[in-house]
């Protein structure tokens, strides 16, 4: 997450999402304000795993930019333009049924109800 507050992604907000799925622990979701702003995020959060010695990352949507998807194997990063994150709503989506949608906090990066710890490589 240091790559994308470095890089000044917007409302940053973590999932944990042990037990719900087996496709990752956890999922990160942000956004930037233009795309190419979204592009450089991305290519600046794949290189800094690939210095951290990540494996193999699977990268979708960077030539468009609206919405960047990272499949880091653990973790699953989410950049969006604003009203792309606001059509999917992500956060939503993977909210406990009932629960109310995590918000980013003010600091412009939040931790989802039930999180847990972040790898290494990805802070």
């Amino acid at each position: 997450m240091k790559s994308l507050d470095d890089d000044k992604a917007q409302d940053i907000v973590v999932i944990d999402l042990a037990g719900k799925t087996s496709m990752a622990d956890h999922m990160i979701v942000c956004t930037g304000t233009s795309q190419r702003h979204i592009g450089a995020m991305a290519e600046h959060l794949r290189e800094r795993l690939k210095s951290a010695g990540a494996g193999k990352l699977a990268i979708e949507g960077l030539t468009q930019g609206d919405w960047v998807l990272i499949d880091g194997g653990d973790i699953i990063v989410h950049i969006f333009r604003p009203e792309v994150r606001t059509f999917y709503d992500l956060e939503k989506m993977w909210s406990p049924i009932g629960a109310e949608k995590p918000r980013p906090a003010t600091r412009k990066k939040r931790a989802a109800p039930g999180v847990g710890d972040v790898p290494e490589a990805f802070v």
